[in-house]
Protein backbone atom coordinates (compact mmCIF):
# COMPACT_ATOMS: atom_id res chain seq x y z
CA UNK A 1 0.00 0.00 0.00
CA UNK A 2 2.87 2.34 0.77
CA UNK A 3 2.05 6.02 0.45
CA UNK A 4 -1.63 5.24 -0.36
CA UNK A 5 -2.24 3.89 3.15
CA UNK A 6 -4.51 5.86 5.47
CA UNK A 7 -3.49 6.50 9.07
CA UNK A 8 -5.42 7.15 12.28
CA UNK A 9 -3.51 8.39 15.35
CA UNK A 10 -5.38 8.29 18.67
CA UNK A 11 -4.13 10.40 21.58
CA UNK A 12 -5.42 11.01 25.08
CA UNK A 13 -3.91 14.09 26.72
CA UNK A 14 -2.24 13.01 29.96
CA UNK A 15 0.60 15.46 30.52
CA UNK A 16 -1.19 18.54 29.12
CA UNK A 17 1.11 19.05 26.13
CA UNK A 18 3.73 16.28 25.83
CA UNK A 19 1.50 13.50 24.48
CA UNK A 20 -0.41 15.63 22.01
CA UNK A 21 2.82 17.46 21.12
CA UNK A 22 4.49 14.24 20.01
CA UNK A 23 1.40 13.07 18.11
CA UNK A 24 0.99 16.40 16.31
CA UNK A 25 4.64 16.43 15.23
CA UNK A 26 4.33 12.85 14.00
CA UNK A 27 1.07 13.50 12.13
CA UNK A 28 2.53 16.56 10.41
CA UNK A 29 5.65 14.68 9.36
CA UNK A 30 3.71 11.69 8.03
CA UNK A 31 1.56 13.98 5.90
CA UNK A 32 4.29 16.35 4.74
CA UNK A 33 7.19 13.98 4.15
CA UNK A 34 5.52 10.65 3.41
CA UNK A 35 2.42 11.89 1.59
CA UNK A 36 0.07 9.97 3.88
CA UNK A 37 -3.59 10.62 4.61
CA UNK A 38 -3.62 11.17 8.38
CA UNK A 39 -6.37 11.69 10.94
CA UNK A 40 -5.35 12.78 14.42
CA UNK A 41 -7.89 11.99 17.16
CA UNK A 42 -7.48 13.98 20.39
CA UNK A 43 -9.66 14.03 23.52
CA UNK A 44 -8.53 17.50 24.67
CA UNK A 45 -8.63 20.08 21.89
CA UNK A 46 -8.07 23.07 24.25
CA UNK A 47 -4.64 21.63 25.17
CA UNK A 48 -3.96 21.03 21.49
CA UNK A 49 -4.87 24.66 20.80
CA UNK A 50 -2.10 25.80 23.18
CA UNK A 51 0.62 24.23 21.00
CA UNK A 52 -1.23 24.83 17.72
CA UNK A 53 -3.05 28.18 17.97
CA UNK A 54 -4.71 27.85 14.55
CA UNK A 55 -6.70 24.86 15.87
CA UNK A 56 -10.27 25.72 16.86
CA UNK A 57 -11.09 23.72 20.01
CA UNK A 58 -14.83 24.07 19.26
CA UNK A 59 -14.70 22.25 15.93
CA UNK A 60 -15.22 18.47 16.03
CA UNK A 61 -13.51 18.08 12.63
CA UNK A 62 -10.97 20.38 10.98
CA UNK A 63 -7.95 20.11 8.68
CA UNK A 64 -4.64 21.76 9.54
CA UNK A 65 -1.38 21.37 7.64
CA UNK A 66 -2.82 18.50 5.60
CA UNK A 67 -3.84 16.58 8.76
CA UNK A 68 -7.48 16.00 9.67
CA UNK A 69 -7.98 16.78 13.35
CA UNK A 70 -10.93 15.03 15.02
CA UNK A 71 -12.39 15.40 18.47
CA UNK A 72 -12.22 11.92 19.98
CA UNK A 73 -15.89 11.34 20.79
CA UNK A 74 -18.48 8.68 20.08
CA UNK A 75 -20.29 11.03 17.71
CA UNK A 76 -17.19 11.20 15.51
CA UNK A 77 -16.31 7.50 15.43
CA UNK A 78 -18.63 6.36 12.63
CA UNK A 79 -15.78 6.16 10.13
CA UNK A 80 -14.03 3.57 7.99
CA UNK A 81 -11.00 2.49 10.05
CA UNK A 82 -7.64 3.47 8.60
CA UNK A 83 -5.11 1.00 7.22
CA UNK A 84 -2.68 2.00 9.96
CA UNK A 85 -3.98 2.64 13.46
CA UNK A 86 -1.64 4.23 15.99
CA UNK A 87 -2.59 3.92 19.65
CA UNK A 88 -0.36 6.56 21.20
CA UNK A 89 1.07 5.85 24.64
CA UNK A 90 -1.22 2.92 25.47
CA UNK A 91 -4.43 4.93 25.28
CA UNK A 92 -7.46 2.62 25.21
CA UNK A 93 -8.85 2.35 21.71
CA UNK A 94 -12.62 2.90 21.28
CA UNK A 95 -14.39 -0.47 21.34
CA UNK A 96 -16.70 0.51 18.48
CA UNK A 97 -13.71 1.40 16.31
CA UNK A 98 -11.94 -1.88 17.13
CA UNK A 99 -15.04 -3.90 16.35
CA UNK A 100 -15.37 -2.19 12.96
CA UNK A 101 -11.68 -2.75 12.27
CA UNK A 102 -12.01 -6.45 13.10
CA UNK A 103 -14.83 -6.94 10.57
CA UNK A 104 -13.52 -4.67 7.80
CA UNK A 105 -12.21 -7.55 5.69
CA UNK A 106 -8.92 -5.67 5.21
CA UNK A 107 -5.47 -5.88 6.69
CA UNK A 108 -4.66 -3.30 9.36
CA UNK A 109 -1.40 -2.37 11.03
CA UNK A 110 -2.29 -1.66 14.66
CA UNK A 111 0.57 -0.15 16.65
CA UNK A 112 0.96 0.97 20.24
CA UNK A 113 3.43 3.87 20.04
CA UNK A 114 5.19 3.77 23.40
CA UNK A 115 6.93 6.54 25.33
CA UNK A 116 10.53 7.34 24.43
CA UNK A 117 13.00 5.47 26.60
CA UNK A 118 16.77 5.00 26.81
CA UNK A 119 16.39 1.70 28.68
CA UNK A 120 18.15 -1.24 27.02
CA UNK A 121 15.25 -3.68 27.46
CA UNK A 122 13.11 -1.88 24.90
CA UNK A 123 15.28 -3.20 22.04
CA UNK A 124 14.14 -6.77 22.63
CA UNK A 125 10.49 -5.71 23.02
CA UNK A 126 10.36 -3.38 20.02
CA UNK A 127 8.05 -4.73 17.32
CA UNK A 128 6.61 -7.58 19.40
CA UNK A 129 3.01 -8.67 18.65
CA UNK A 130 0.13 -8.73 21.13
CA UNK A 131 -2.98 -10.59 19.86
CA UNK A 132 -6.31 -9.16 20.99
CA UNK A 133 -7.96 -11.50 23.52
CA UNK A 134 -11.29 -11.58 21.66
CA UNK A 135 -10.98 -10.05 18.21
CA UNK A 136 -8.92 -11.26 15.22
CA UNK A 137 -6.53 -8.34 15.56
CA UNK A 138 -2.84 -8.08 16.46
CA UNK A 139 -1.32 -5.02 18.08
CA UNK A 140 2.44 -4.36 17.77
CA UNK A 141 4.60 -2.48 20.22
CA UNK A 142 6.74 0.30 18.79
CA UNK A 143 9.38 1.71 21.15
CA UNK A 144 11.06 5.04 20.31
CA UNK A 145 14.63 5.00 21.53
CA UNK A 146 18.26 5.94 21.07
CA UNK A 147 19.67 2.66 19.76
CA UNK A 148 19.64 1.30 16.21
CA UNK A 149 17.39 -1.60 17.31
CA UNK A 150 14.70 0.71 18.71
CA UNK A 151 12.03 2.70 16.88
CA UNK A 152 14.26 5.76 16.60
CA UNK A 153 13.61 9.42 17.40
CA UNK A 154 11.11 11.91 16.01
CA UNK A 155 12.96 14.42 13.81
CA UNK A 156 11.61 16.05 10.68
CA UNK A 157 13.76 16.45 7.58
CA UNK A 158 15.78 19.67 7.59
CA UNK A 159 15.53 20.21 11.34
CA UNK A 160 19.30 20.30 11.92
CA UNK A 161 19.82 22.73 9.04
CA UNK A 162 17.18 25.15 10.31
CA UNK A 163 18.65 25.06 13.79
CA UNK A 164 22.20 25.63 12.52
CA UNK A 165 21.15 28.62 10.40
CA UNK A 166 19.28 30.15 13.32
CA UNK A 167 22.17 29.71 15.76
CA UNK A 168 24.74 30.98 13.23
CA UNK A 169 22.93 34.23 12.37
CA UNK A 170 22.65 36.88 15.11
CA UNK A 171 20.01 38.74 13.10
CA UNK A 172 17.65 35.75 13.23
CA UNK A 173 18.10 35.40 16.98
CA UNK A 174 17.62 39.13 17.57
CA UNK A 175 14.42 39.08 15.49
CA UNK A 176 13.17 36.14 17.53
CA UNK A 177 13.78 37.92 20.84
CA UNK A 178 12.07 41.04 19.48
CA UNK A 179 9.04 38.92 18.57
CA UNK A 180 8.82 38.09 22.28
CA UNK A 181 9.22 41.79 23.18
CA UNK A 182 12.67 41.15 24.63
CA UNK A 183 16.09 42.63 23.80
CA UNK A 184 18.93 40.51 22.49
CA UNK A 185 21.14 39.10 25.26
CA UNK A 186 24.02 41.21 26.55
CA UNK A 187 27.60 40.01 26.10
CA UNK A 188 27.84 38.53 29.60
CA UNK A 189 24.21 37.58 30.04
CA UNK A 190 23.01 34.01 30.39
CA UNK A 191 19.61 33.11 28.88
CA UNK A 192 17.81 30.10 30.34
CA UNK A 193 14.44 28.55 29.52
CA UNK A 194 12.60 26.88 32.39
CA UNK A 195 9.83 24.36 31.64
CA UNK A 196 9.14 22.18 34.66
CA UNK A 197 6.48 20.49 36.76
CA UNK A 198 5.06 22.12 39.87
CA UNK A 199 7.18 19.95 42.17
CA UNK A 200 10.68 21.29 41.61
CA UNK A 201 13.59 23.19 43.11
CA UNK A 202 13.06 26.41 41.14
CA UNK A 203 13.48 28.66 44.18
CA UNK A 204 16.93 27.22 44.86
CA UNK A 205 17.93 28.04 41.30
CA UNK A 206 16.52 31.55 41.56
CA UNK A 207 18.65 32.04 44.66
CA UNK A 208 21.80 30.84 42.87
CA UNK A 209 21.18 33.05 39.86
CA UNK A 210 20.25 36.18 41.78
CA UNK A 211 23.38 35.96 43.93
CA UNK A 212 25.72 34.95 41.10
CA UNK A 213 28.23 37.09 39.23
CA UNK A 214 26.63 36.60 35.80
CA UNK A 215 23.38 38.34 34.77
CA UNK A 216 20.68 35.72 34.15
CA UNK A 217 17.44 36.13 32.25
CA UNK A 218 15.17 33.16 32.84
CA UNK A 219 12.25 32.68 30.44
CA UNK A 220 9.29 30.72 31.83
CA UNK A 221 6.10 29.70 29.97
CA UNK A 222 2.86 30.99 31.45
CA UNK A 223 1.51 28.79 34.23
CA UNK A 224 4.81 27.06 34.93
CA UNK A 225 6.49 27.50 38.34
CA UNK A 226 3.98 30.25 39.16
CA UNK A 227 3.93 29.58 42.91
CA UNK A 228 7.73 29.41 43.14
CA UNK A 229 8.14 32.66 41.20
CA UNK A 230 5.60 34.53 43.33
CA UNK A 231 7.07 33.25 46.59
CA UNK A 232 10.70 33.94 45.69
CA UNK A 233 10.10 37.48 44.46
CA UNK A 234 7.36 38.17 47.05
CA UNK A 235 5.08 39.54 44.36
CA UNK A 236 1.76 38.43 42.89
CA UNK A 237 1.93 36.36 39.72
CA UNK A 238 -0.60 37.24 37.05
CA UNK A 239 0.68 35.34 34.03
CA UNK A 240 2.13 36.19 30.63
CA UNK A 241 3.86 39.55 30.43
CA UNK A 242 5.00 39.50 34.06
CA UNK A 243 8.65 40.13 34.74
CA UNK A 244 10.41 39.88 38.07
CA UNK A 245 13.85 41.06 39.13
CA UNK A 246 16.20 40.51 42.02
CA UNK A 247 19.87 41.42 41.95
CA UNK A 248 21.40 39.57 38.98
CA UNK A 249 18.25 37.66 38.03
CA UNK A 250 15.33 38.61 35.80
CA UNK A 251 12.44 36.20 35.21
CA UNK A 252 10.17 36.83 32.22
CA UNK A 253 6.83 35.02 31.87
CA UNK A 254 5.93 34.24 28.26
CA UNK A 255 2.62 33.26 26.75
CA UNK A 256 2.63 29.57 25.92
CA UNK A 257 4.45 29.17 22.59
CA UNK A 258 3.35 27.07 19.64
CA UNK A 259 5.74 24.28 18.71
CA UNK A 260 7.93 25.97 16.09
CA UNK A 261 8.40 29.08 18.26
CA UNK A 262 9.25 26.89 21.26
CA UNK A 263 11.92 25.17 19.15
CA UNK A 264 13.46 28.56 18.42
CA UNK A 265 13.39 29.44 22.11
CA UNK A 266 15.38 26.29 22.88
CA UNK A 267 17.81 27.12 20.07
CA UNK A 268 18.24 30.70 21.32
CA UNK A 269 18.88 29.95 25.00
CA UNK A 270 22.20 28.98 26.57
CA UNK A 271 20.63 26.34 28.79
CA UNK A 272 17.25 24.62 28.81
CA UNK A 273 15.25 23.00 31.59
CA UNK A 274 12.67 20.70 30.03
CA UNK A 275 10.09 18.18 31.16
CA UNK A 276 8.07 15.20 29.97
CA UNK A 277 8.68 13.86 26.47
CA UNK A 278 8.23 16.38 23.67
CA UNK A 279 10.32 19.25 25.07
CA UNK A 280 12.85 16.67 26.34
CA UNK A 281 13.65 15.53 22.81
CA UNK A 282 13.42 18.99 21.24
CA UNK A 283 15.99 20.24 23.75
CA UNK A 284 18.37 17.55 22.56
CA UNK A 285 17.87 18.64 18.95
CA UNK A 286 18.60 22.22 20.08
CA UNK A 287 22.23 21.19 20.75
CA UNK A 288 22.33 23.20 23.97
CA UNK A 289 23.11 21.99 27.50
CA UNK A 290 19.93 20.77 29.19
CA UNK A 291 18.45 19.15 32.27
CA UNK A 292 15.39 16.94 32.12
CA UNK A 293 12.61 16.69 34.69
CA UNK A 294 10.95 13.37 33.99
CA UNK A 295 7.22 12.91 34.57
CA UNK A 296 7.01 11.63 38.18
CA UNK A 297 5.32 8.28 38.73
CA UNK A 298 4.19 6.37 41.79
CA UNK A 299 6.73 4.37 43.76
CA UNK A 300 9.61 6.05 41.90
CA UNK A 301 8.84 4.04 38.77
CA UNK A 302 10.29 6.84 36.63
CA UNK A 303 13.77 6.74 38.14
CA UNK A 304 15.15 3.76 36.14
CA UNK A 305 14.12 5.57 32.97
CA UNK A 306 15.90 8.73 34.12
CA UNK A 307 19.01 6.77 35.08
CA UNK A 308 19.04 5.01 31.70
CA UNK A 309 19.03 8.32 29.83
CA UNK A 310 21.75 9.82 32.01
CA UNK A 311 23.87 6.73 31.47
CA UNK A 312 23.68 7.18 27.70
CA UNK A 313 23.93 10.96 27.66
CA UNK A 314 26.89 11.11 30.04
CA UNK A 315 28.83 8.18 28.58
CA UNK A 316 31.15 10.36 26.47
CA UNK A 317 31.32 13.32 28.85
CA UNK A 318 34.47 14.11 30.81
CA UNK A 319 34.11 12.29 34.18
CA UNK A 320 33.88 15.45 36.31
CA UNK A 321 31.24 17.04 34.07
CA UNK A 322 29.31 13.77 33.88
CA UNK A 323 29.30 13.41 37.67
CA UNK A 324 28.09 16.96 38.24
CA UNK A 325 25.40 16.77 35.55
CA UNK A 326 24.21 13.47 37.00
CA UNK A 327 24.09 14.92 40.53
CA UNK A 328 22.32 18.09 39.40
CA UNK A 329 19.70 16.16 37.41
CA UNK A 330 19.08 13.82 40.31
CA UNK A 331 18.52 16.67 42.75
CA UNK A 332 16.33 18.57 40.27
CA UNK A 333 14.11 15.50 40.03
CA UNK A 334 13.68 15.20 43.79
CA UNK A 335 11.25 18.08 44.07
CA UNK A 336 13.43 20.44 46.04
CA UNK A 337 14.31 17.89 48.71
CA UNK A 338 17.94 18.27 47.64
CA UNK A 339 19.31 21.68 46.61
CA UNK A 340 20.76 21.45 43.07
CA UNK A 341 24.29 22.85 42.75
CA UNK A 342 24.12 25.23 39.80
CA UNK A 343 27.67 26.57 40.24
CA UNK A 344 29.04 23.04 40.33
CA UNK A 345 27.29 22.26 37.05
CA UNK A 346 27.91 25.49 35.17
CA UNK A 347 31.67 25.46 35.71
CA UNK A 348 31.65 22.79 32.98
CA UNK A 349 29.94 25.05 30.44
CA UNK A 350 32.46 24.64 27.55
CA UNK A 351 32.39 20.86 27.93
CA UNK A 352 28.59 20.77 28.18
CA UNK A 353 28.23 23.02 25.12
CA UNK A 354 30.47 20.83 22.98
CA UNK A 355 28.86 17.63 24.19
CA UNK A 356 25.35 18.90 23.42
CA UNK A 357 26.38 19.63 19.81
CA UNK A 358 28.09 16.28 19.35
CA UNK A 359 25.17 14.40 20.91
CA UNK A 360 22.64 16.04 18.57
CA UNK A 361 24.82 15.47 15.50
CA UNK A 362 25.30 11.79 16.34
CA UNK A 363 21.59 11.17 16.91
CA UNK A 364 20.60 13.02 13.74
CA UNK A 365 22.60 10.59 11.59
CA UNK A 366 20.28 7.72 12.56
CA UNK A 367 17.06 6.83 10.77
CA UNK A 368 14.18 8.86 12.18
CA UNK A 369 11.10 7.50 13.94
CA UNK A 370 8.55 8.43 11.27
CA UNK A 371 10.51 6.66 8.54
CA UNK A 372 10.99 3.57 10.72
CA UNK A 373 7.30 3.57 11.65
CA UNK A 374 6.16 3.87 8.01
CA UNK A 375 8.42 1.00 6.94
CA UNK A 376 7.28 -1.13 9.87
CA UNK A 377 3.60 -0.58 9.15
CA UNK A 378 3.95 -1.06 5.39
CA UNK A 379 5.50 -4.47 6.08
CA UNK A 380 2.49 -5.43 8.24
CA UNK A 381 0.11 -4.42 5.47
CA UNK A 382 1.71 -6.71 2.86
Amino acid sequence: MGSHATWDIFCTVVDNYGDIGVCWRLARQLAAEHGLTVRLWADDLPSFHRICPEADPRLPIQTLRSVEIRQWSEANLSVVPADVVIEAFACDMPETYLATMATSGRKHAWVNLEYLSAETWIDSHHGLPSPHPRLPLIKYFFFPGFSEDSGGLLAETGLAGRRLRFQAQPALREAFWRSLDMPAPGAEELRISLFCYADNAAQALFSFWSEGTMPVLCVVPEGVAAAQISEFFRRPYSGAGNHFGKKNLIVRVLPFLEQDAYDRLLWACDFNFVRGEDSFLRAQWAARPMVWQIYPQREEAHRPKLRAFLSRYCADLAPAAAADLDAFTDSWNRGGAVRPDWDGLWRHRPVLDQHAREWANTLMKKEDLATKLVNFCNNKLQ
